[in-house]
Formats: structure tokens, C-alpha cells, sequence
């Protein structure tokens, strides 16, 4: 060593950081197992006729027959029809919800809160058999009791093509909405009460502090409430795999419970894998465009 050089200095890691980095670690060891290998292997798999044993090369023969499949394209066209006529119901309840338990006190909140996504940790198999039961076809039925006492008559509602859509919707809207009611309180919660204040001497009644403190405010939850329900909402398969089947006359199949079909019921890997990527760039696209055009003025 000449007597310009400089001494090596040795970083030590103290247990803190040693702590952390193993933290880290398993953490990116689950998300490679778990999150990006099954993305990778279903890209692989996309461009073969998959076979357990004996896999072949096809290029992109999956993705020009899902292209040319009407029953895909019928699919996107529910998972859609599904999704406009079920997020923003959804998001309007949970809104409306959390402005009427706002102005309780905490311990009420918290009931209400729990009350409300009680349903969240049940099982979503136990909620259709429910639902199951709601809509039975004969006329003692609950649902078409309800239908009867109003004068429009009993319908098999998961069994016509007419109906079943509506029943699943129906479903979705009065199901459990605890989760974003509760990150719709916390964000009310939030918000400045100098706001408020400055509102009520100027004169604004409760709709003017909705409409011009409350909304406002609320933006990045809405946007995030609305892109997390949209991305939610298009990958739907279990309540149509319950409820329905994608029957009758895939009145409402969904792309998710398409893809689970070419997959485990026709053993057509491939297409399956081709279908689910798709989906996932129609889901990015959707979100992006959402971004452009609500995310503009959010701050996080």
C-alpha cells in the first residue's frame, strides 16, 4: 500500500438495520413467490398450448382466438354493465353513511363502524347462500314476497336472462359497504374544522358545506375508493360463480369467471392466461384514464 492510499472503510450494519433488511427481504421473497412469478409464468404460458407435460410453442394463436371469441367480448360487455351500475351506487352509500354517522360521538362511530363491516369478515360463500335464499323462484320466497306485495308479480330472478343481471346488481348494492365507510370517516374525520367555521359565518347551510368544503376534501378518497372499487368490480367471479353459474345464457358472465372456466373446466391454460393479461390491461387503462382525468388537482 502506498502511503497515498486510503484506508477501505467497513460499513458495519447494526442490528436495527439488520432487522430491517431481513423485514425487507421477506417481504420480497413472498412478493416474488406469491405475485411475480405467477404474472411471468402466465405470460409464459399465454404463448403455448399448456399441457402438463409436453407444453408447445403457439405464438399468439391465445390471444387472436380471444379476439375473435363473441363470448369474451359478451363477458367484457356484463363485467362493464356490472361495474357502471355498481361502483358508484356503492361509493354514493358509503359517502351518504358516513356524512349521517359523523356527527355522533366516537363511541357510536365505532359502533356503527363495526356494525357495518361486520359483514366485510363473512364469508362470501355464507352471503350467497343467503342471497340464494332471498331469491328463491317460488312464490314463498322472501324477495318475491317483497315484489308480490307490491304488485309485480313473482319471477325466478337468477334463472331469466331478464332478471339475473339485476339480481346480482341488487346484491352488490346491499351488501356490505364497511370498508369504505370507514375510510370515508377517516378522511371526514380530516378534514379542518377551521373550515367549517369560516362556512357557517359566512352563512352556508349543510348542502353549501357538502357540496364546497366536504366534496373538495374528500377528492383523493373518492379517487381512490373509485379505482380500487372499478379494479375490484372487473375481476367479480364469485358471486356470478355462485349465484348464477355466468348463466342463463351467459346473461352474467364475467370476464373472471370466463377465465376460471377455460381454465379449470375446458383445461385451456393458455387461453386462460391470455384472457386474465388481457383483463389486466383493460384494468390499467381504466385506471389510467381515471387518473387523467379525476387526478389532476390530488395531492396525497
Amino acid at each position: 500500500m502506498t502511503e497515498y492510499a486510503k484506508p477501505i472503510k467497513r460499513r458495519k450494519i447494526n442490528s436495527d438495520a439488520a432487522w430491517g433488511y431481513a423485514f425487507i427481504a421477506a417481504a420480497l421473497l413472498i412478493f416474488v413467490m406469491f405475485t411475480a412469478y405467477p404474472v411471468v409464468s402466465a405470460l409464459i404460458i399465454s404463448f403455448q398450448e399448456y399441457k402438463p407435460l409436453g407444453s408447445k410453442f403457439i405464438g399468439f394463436e391465445n390471444y387472436t382466438e380471444t379476439f375473435k371469441d363473441s363470448l369474451f367480448w359478451k363477458a367484457v360487455i356484463n363485467t362493464i354493465i356490472y361495474t357502471l351500475l355498481t361502483v358508484p351506487v356503492s361509493l354514493f352509500l358509503s359517502f351518504a353513511v358516513s356524512i349521517l354517522i359523523l356527527p355522533f360521538k366516537k363511541r357510536m362511530q365505532t359502533a356503527f363502524k363495526a356494525v357495518y363491516y361486520l359483514p366485510a369478515v363473512a364469508s362470501g360463500v355464507a352471503l350467497s347462500v343467503v342471497w340464494l335464499w332471498i331469491y328463491d323462484p317460488m312464490p314463498e320466497g322472501i324477495f318475491n314476497k317483497i315484489t308480490a306485495f307490491f304488485g309485480m308479480g313473482t319471477h325466478n330472478w337468477l334463472g331469466s336472462s331478464t332478471y339475473a343481471m339485476f339480481s346480482l346488481v341488487l346484491m352488490a348494492w346491499l351488501s356490505s359497504h364497511g370498508t369504505s365507510i370507514i375510510i370515508y370517516l377517516a378522511a371526514l374525520l380530516g378534514i379542518d374544522g377551521s373550515y367549517y367555521e369560516a362556512a357557517e359565518l359566512d352563512g352556508a347551510n349543510f348542502f353549501q358545506k357538502l357540496w364546497y368544503i366536504v366534496v373538495p376534501c374528500l377528492k383523493p378518497t373518492t379517487l381512490f375508493l373509485l379505482v380500487t372499487g372499478v379494479i375490484g368490480s372487473f375481476q367479480v367471479f364469485q358471486n356470478a360463480y355462485l349465484m348464477t353459474g355466468g348463466g342463463p345464457d351467459n346473461a352474467t358472465t364475467m370476464v373472471g369467471l370466463l377465465i376460471f372456466n377455460n381454465a379449470f373446466k375446458y383445461f385451456e391454460f393458455g387461453k386462460a392466461a391470455a384472457q386474465s393479461l388481457i383483463l389486466a390491461a383493460i384494468i390499467a387503462g381504466i385506471s389510467v384514464i381515471q387518473f387523467k382525468f379525476l387526478g389532476k388537482d390530488v395531492e396525497y
